[in-house]
């Protein structure tokens, strides 16, 4: 069996989780990213409780 390596991931942007009822900030920058043609997508990060936006570009 072949060991996969993780991919690298660059965070555009980190919002609370806390954000209020019905409000989700992450999701609407992630489909404005992903409008301007970037692979984004929203993961959450449960040591800091804060949802990232990422894309699978690797920083430089």
């Amino acid at each position: 069996m072949a060991a996969t390596t993780p991919q690298a991931r660059t965070v555009l942007e980190q919002f609370p989780a806390g954000g209020p009822r019905d409000s989700w900030p992450a999701g609407k920058y992630t489909t404005a990213q992903r409008t301007q043609g970037a692979s984004a997508q929203v993961v959450m990060d449960l040591r800091t409780n804060q949802f990232l936006v990422v894309t699978g570009t690797i920083a430089q």
